[in-house]
């Protein structure tokens, strides 16, 4: 046969392979194999092979190729062929021996330093180093060797700062701290022309104690730069409303606390692309702080029905169930998630927290553990299992693990906040008093409701240490984010008794009491008061000794 016969059937491969036609793409690349016995078309026989799902087929015929030992891209291929048949130990001894060091750089190529048949298209295609890295990365992961993985991971996209699919997978599975990430970054040569491309990854990373960085990195990718030319002010102009940039903020919103303004971001992205899944991952857990359960069935539905099997989509009916109280059954949802895939993070968190809710402390614990485990870049486990040793009254305990939370992320405004109620519970008041105030000035946006409790816990600790004044201060600001708290009222109203302003002491209490009127603490001290307001200044030492110990 002619070559130009040849070239002209090599066309109609690649056409039927761009219009989906695999078993028409099969047909012919076999024929132009057989004609020509080229490496090549012999690659693209396995290739059209590989697209129409012939797995074993596609890797006997590379495997019987003596090619396969000598160009990279037959040998990738037929590790890819191995790895879609779950064959993880095959695709490892496919891919060669090479060694990783910690930070992700390759030590020992030998079976890397063979020949690469298309070097043609270096320049344009991610590096096929990159792409054996990554694939390396995936078997470890299936075989559980998470830290192999990990270090697979940063070389792959330090080979290729392109292959996202690593950066995906190194910061979806939390695998890696903040400062790990930080350094993966700066290490990675993205080049003057992908300047860009540095600036999203940073906004995918942790947006863990880099706000101001964070905030400097949105603004240039959303900025039309006035002196750029015609072509790169349409490319900015797009990217400013780019749904993966615009989900990165809202998760960046959510992790301010900035719960509603992270929904309604979320919500107007999903309008625009309703099937977008990191999108709908942080729509779920919005929807879950703010108690939007009528949002979360909906959700659910639609996810169960589009994507059965997907763990994100029973993750919701979780997050519906836990929204509405009912424990037991979004226990059993979290739990399908985590067996369709065990690197979901959010499913695992989500299982120990139905169990907390319900006080079943040790099943909390497994699955916190697990996620710490599983998640070391993520502080949210250990945060919990200090919050469970501080519910059984452990606190030196609690405060360790308050302390790991806080190396993983140092600017967790909530960490702080239970850093101080294990000093408070330790009678540590000065110590409180610090851990709250740190939390306060590391809110982000202006106090919310959300953060009313360490107001009154930063107002309870200062009246411990007898700073009346500036109690009472943080008490009336608490009150200014919820009026619905009896625990403000009544600090508030103790606070006025202690400093023998009995009429306004006695006016707080019967607030507090109009919201629980079988409040003991409170009806007893509403009597003192009354007592010590009708005898006019005279006080009972005794007694605010006694309720000091009660409040």
């Amino acid at each position: 046969m002619k070559e130009e016969e040849i070239e002209k059937l090599r066309g109609v491969v690649r056409d039927c392979v761009s219009k989906h036609l695999y078993s028409s793409a099969i047909f012919f690349a076999d024929k132009v194999a057989a004609f020509t016995a080229d490496p090549a078309d012999i690659y693209m026989q396995a290739q059209a092979l590989y697209l129409g799902r012939h797995y074993r087929r596609a890797f006997h015929l590379l495997n019987a190729s003596q090619i396969v030992l000598r160009d990279l891209r037959f040998r990738y291929l037929a590790a890819k062929c191995l790895e879609e048949l779950k064959e993880w130990d095959q695709c490892l001894l496919m891919l060669g021996d090479a060694k990783v060091d910690e930070h992700g750089n390759i030590t020992d190529t030998r079976d890397l330093n063979i020949m690469y048949l298309d070097k043609d298209g270096e320049d344009r295609e991610i590096n096929i180093l990159a792409a054996i890295c990554f694939l390396r990365g995936k078997a470890y992961e299936a075989l559980e060797n998470r830290a192999q993985a990990r270090l697979w991971y940063k070389a792959a996209i330090k080979a290729d700062p392109l292959c996202y699919e690593a950066l995906e997978c190194l910061t979806e599975n939390h695998m890696l701290t903040c400062e790990e990430e930080t350094r993966l970054l700066s290490s990675l040569n993205c080049g003057s022309v992908d300047g860009w491309l540095s600036s999203f990854y940073t906004c995918l990373m942790k947006k863990y104690d880099k706000k101001n960085v964070i905030e400097t990195k949105f603004r240039e990718l959303e900025q039309e730069d006035a002196d750029a030319n015609s072509s790169e002010k349409t490319f900015l102009c797009t990217l400013r409303n780019n749904t993966d940039l615009l989900a990165c903020k809202a998760e960046y919103y959510h992790q301010c606390g900035e719960y509603q303004k992270c929904f309604q971001l979320t919500s107007v992205l999903l309008e625009k692309d309703p099937f977008h899944m990191k999108c709908t991952q942080i729509h779920l857990a919005a929807a879950m702080e703010l108690g939007h359960s009528n949002e979360l069935y909906l959700m659910a539905c639609n996810l169960v029905k589009d994507y059965p099997q997907k763990a994100l989509s029973w993750f919701a009916v979780g997050c519906y169930y836990y929204c509405i109280k009912k424990f037991d059954q979004s226990r059993r949802y979290f739990s399908k998630a985590t067996s369709l895939d065990g690197s979901f993070a959010p499913a695992w968190i989500g299982y120990g927290n139905a169990y907390a809710a319900q006080e079943e402390g040790d099943q909390a614990m497994s699955a916190y553990r697990t996620a710490a485990r599983l998640f070391p870049g993520c502080h949210l486990p250990t945060m919990y299992i200090g919050m469970e040793y501080m519910r059984t009254h452990s606190f030196k305990l609690a405060e360790q693990f308050f302390m790991q939370a806080r190396a993983i992320w140092p600017s967790d405004p909530l960490v702080y906040n239970e850093l101080g109620v294990v000093a408070y519970n330790m009678k540590e008041y000065d110590k409180a008093v610090w851990w709250f105030e740190r939390t306060l000035g590391l809110i982000a946006s202006t106090l919310s409701e959300t953060w009313e409790p360490t107001v009154v816990n930063l107002a309870h600790a200062l009246r411990k240490l007898k700073r009346y004044n500036e109690a009472v201060t943080y008490y009336e600001k608490a009150l200014a984010l919820s009026t619905r708290s009896l625990s403000t009222y009544a600090g508030l109203a103790y606070t006025y008794h202690l400093q023998n302003n009995f009429t306004a002491a006695i006016a707080y209490y019967h607030k507090a009491l109009r919201l629980k009127p079988d409040d003991q603490f409170c009806t007893e001290m509403l009597t003192l008061a009354l007592v010590d307001e009708s005898h006019l200044g005279t006080s009972n030492n005794s007694d605010f000794h006694r309720s000091e110990l009660l409040f």
